[in-house]
């Protein structure tokens, strides 16, 4: 076992860039998600195109590559849109996730900006580690390596800041996203789309999916992550007060849709309201007759099909049965998909669907660091304060374990850390 010191070294969090705890915004990704097409949306909704492109000069300075940012307005299906060209020479180097990291800390990003870039390519060398089965660290990034994908986050960060989206107290919904079919070709090869780091990625989040309204790439492993990091919340527009709009286009367009992003942004409605009401819909099923050794990977199947969360209760049944009520939250767009997975993976003949409606606190994510082990950190806030806050647990598992610390007092560290933060 590793040594540590008994006493932990005070841990260091990301300073909190803070915002009214109405500032709302939503993210319509149903016709997929790309770097560049959030990047597009965001400018168009009034973020600092200034500021994204002495970010990426940095950036560029950092790399020793040009990378310049154009933008121009296009039209798709009739609706104008604005299209994000960033210029950067081919290039063949993959860069593993130190490398970038090194460059997104060069790049001098303000605010939240740069922990938000981090855990966007966190999140990616994540999905992309468990895919092919490497550690994270170990990880080439190919595409995403390249500096045009670089230029994508570091600007979707630096765009969402200057909107007061990285704020503690503010909070972004995402829609549904569409994720297309066929395949794709990339650095392995010929891969099925939707991706499988995309996959992973939205599995881990518990979003909403959809095929999407056309063929091939809709929703890109970058788009995929920068969205995960995003979201407070995932479903249709939060009651709110627009302030301002934005439209995003991809390079491609199909003649099957209008290949854009939309962000919507302003407050939440009504006055001091603290927390997001969302139309959900409760799926559940009594079952008295599965295997219950098959109880795990059955909710893991549910969670996959889109369901936010699910979960078994022990009930006891007409003639003293035992049995189980398997039940799972979804959004109304993906109730169907739900309850097929519950109809192939339990043995039940039919299932109850009820309209619900659930307050969510809206929230934010800040990492601390102990002897250079870093814990991520999810906060709840209410009336502009923080009133929970949770550890991730693997995280703070792996820290305890290297530290030689007892995990208790490593969580106990994070959350005092994250908590003293100002909000």
């Amino acid at each position: 076992m590793n040594t540590a010191p008994t006493n932990t070294a005070p841990m260091t969090t990301a300073p909190v860039n803070t915002a009214p705890v109405n500032t709302v915004a939503w993210v319509d990704a149903s016709a997929g998600a790309a770097g560049d097409m959030l990047l597009g949306a965001l400018l168009d909704a009034g973020a600092d195109q200034a500021g994204v492109e002495s970010a990426l000069a940095r950036l560029s300075d950092a790399a020793g590559e040009q990378v310049t940012l154009r933008l121009e307005n296009v039209r798709r299906h009739g609706l104008r849109a604005a299209h994000v060209i960033v210029g950067a020479a081919p290039s063949t180097m993959h860069r593993r996730l130190a490398d970038v990291l090194t460059l997104v800390e060069a790049a001098g990003l303000p605010g939240v900006a740069g922990e938000f870039a981090t855990r966007v390519f966190r999140l990616l060398a994540d999905a992309e580690g468990r895919i092919h089965g490497v550690p994270p660290g170990e990880v080439e990034f190919h595409e995403v390596g390249a500096l045009d994908s670089l230029a994508d986050i570091v600007g979707s960060a630096v765009a969402l800041d200057s909107l007061g989206l990285l704020a503690g107290g503010a909070a972004v919904t995402v829609s549904a996203l569409g994720l297309g079919s066929g395949t794709v070709t990339a650095a392995h090869g010929r891969l099925p789309v939707p991706a499988p780091a995309v996959v992973r990625l939205l599995a881990d989040a518990g979003a909403p999916v959809s095929a999407g309204p056309g063929d091939g790439e809709l929703c890109t492993p970058t788009g995929a992550a920068l969205l995960v990091a995003l979201a407070a919340a995932w479903g249709p527009v939060p009651p709110m007060v627009v302030r301002a709009s934005g439209c995003g286009a991809g390079t491609r367009d199909p003649a099957s849709h209008a290949n854009i992003v939309r962000v919507l942004t302003g407050t939440a409605a009504g006055q001091g309201q603290a927390w997001h009401t969302a139309p959900l819909r409760l799926i559940e099923s009594t079952v008295d007759d599965l295997d219950p050794r098959l109880w795990p990977d059955a909710l893991t199947a549910i969670h996959a099909a889109g369901a936010i969360d699910c979960w078994l209760s022990p009930v006891l049944m007409r003639n003293g049965r035992p049995g189980h009520i398997v039940a799972a939250l979804s959004t109304p767009e993906v109730t169907d998909a739900v309850a097929r997975a519950l109809f192939r993976v339990t043995t039940t003949l039919g299932v109850r669907v009820l309209d619900i409606s659930r307050l969510s606190l809206p929230r934010d994510q800040v990492e601390t660091e102990i002897h250079g082990q870093v814990i991520r950190v999810k906060r709840g806030w209410m009336d502009g304060e923080v009133v929970t806050v949770q550890p991730e647990f693997a995280e703070a598992r792996a820290a305890a374990e290297a530290l030689g610390l007892p995990l208790a007092q490593v969580l106990e560290a994070a959350r005092e850390s994250a908590r003293s933060e100002p909000g």
